[in-house]
């Protein structure tokens, strides 16, 4: 596939989300179906940030904490100091970027098979912290949080009031296609960075990435920042779309998700993340109709793909190519 076309498949793709999805909605009358897929899209946004600590050979099973701190950052500063949605949503992410800094710190530098038990009680963790500390008002949480402000240029609107539109599903959902563009576009340029090549020599040998001269501790740590960020972002997003933020908002449940979703994508693909999310989303809600059993069918048909498809659903179609993503399972993650 040339760049070319590559291009073209893209546009048409977002072209698709922004106009032909909302006109498909209006014209069935469900627009409930907005914050279906406006969560399906954030969703992905904090699954592709697990897609980035894969990406270095290390199991990422904490980014729920880094949601749910996003979500209290964003909220904190909107409910308690004014400050525009707009400007907390990135604060909200370099705040978790700081965080994750100081914590992967000292872990990254351990084995892989330590550094994802003590990211799995990451998310209890920050789950504790926000029903202990004052500022996020316990375990009734924050809640009448506002909608987005109006941002304007030289006296033209860029984005509108939130409050005064009419269906502020159809705007979150826009803008939560956007950030997801945003972000697997940005992934895609890291997997063919050169950058994005030296972190993918730590997933594949670690001891011959040192010996060449490349930074493994600095790489780490600057991944893990950036899989914090888009967790925080995330985060910041659903804050906002539900106007509340409580402790139980993310759960270590969510976290393992976000990590099953990159498997049951691909972990040798950029979009792995989308398409995973996707699928375990949907897939979820269609077994309801099983009751009791749901959990039980869901789980066993996970295992199956992951055991038929030990590279996700993207590798029944798509060739792998060179800085596409994670190499082949035998290169895999460290455990």
């Amino acid at each position: 596939m040339t760049r070319t076309t590559k291009i073209a498949a893209s546009a048409a793709f977002l072209l698709t989300l922004l106009v032909g999805v909302p006109v498909l909605i209006n014209l069935t009358g469900r627009t409930d179906f907005y914050y279906t897929l406006t969560s399906v899209a954030l969703l992905s946004i904090i699954s592709a940030g697990v897609w980035i600590t894969f990406y270095i050979g290390r199991i990422n099973i904490g980014q729920g904490a880094y949601a749910l701190m996003g979500g209290y950052v964003s909220a904190i500063l909107v409910t308690g100091y004014g400050v525009s949605f707009w400007l907390t949503l990135p604060l909200a992410g370099l705040f978790c970027a700081a965080a994750s800094v100081l914590i992967g710190l000292p872990i990254l530098r351990l084995r892989g098979v330590y550094f994802a038990m003590i990211s799995l009680v990451l998310t209890e963790v920050a789950r504790l912290l926000a029903l202990a500390l004052p500022i996020t008002n316990g375990a009734k949480g924050i809640v009448s949080i506002p909608l987005p402000g109006e941002i304007s240029l030289f006296g033209l609107t860029i984005i509108p009031d939130f409050s005064t539109l009419a269906n502020p599903r159809l705007a979150f959902y826009i803008v939560a296609v956007l950030l997801m563009a945003l972000c697997f576009a940005g992934l895609y340029r890291l997997s063919r960075s050169r950058i994005g090549q030296l972190c993918q020599s730590l997933q594949q040998n670690e001891e011959l990435a040192s010996s060449i001269g490349v930074n493994i501790a600095y790489l780490r740590v600057i991944a893990y920042a950036m899989s914090s960020f888009l967790g925080g972002v995330g985060g910041a997003m659903f804050a906002a779309i539900s106007q509340s933020i409580y402790p139980s908002s993310f759960t270590v449940a969510d976290s393992v998700n976000f990590m099953l979703n990159c498997f049951l994508g691909g972990l040798s693909y950029v979009f792995g993340p989308m398409l995973g999310t996707f699928v375990l989303y949907f897939g979820w809600d269609l077994l309801f109709e099983t009751g009791r059993f749901q959990l039980l069918i869901f789980s066993s048909v996970l295992i199956a793909l992951m055991l038929v498809l030990p590279n996700g659903l993207l590798s029944l179609s798509l060739p792998k190519r060179k800085g596409n993503g994670v190499p082949a399972r035998k290169k895999g993650v460290e455990a």
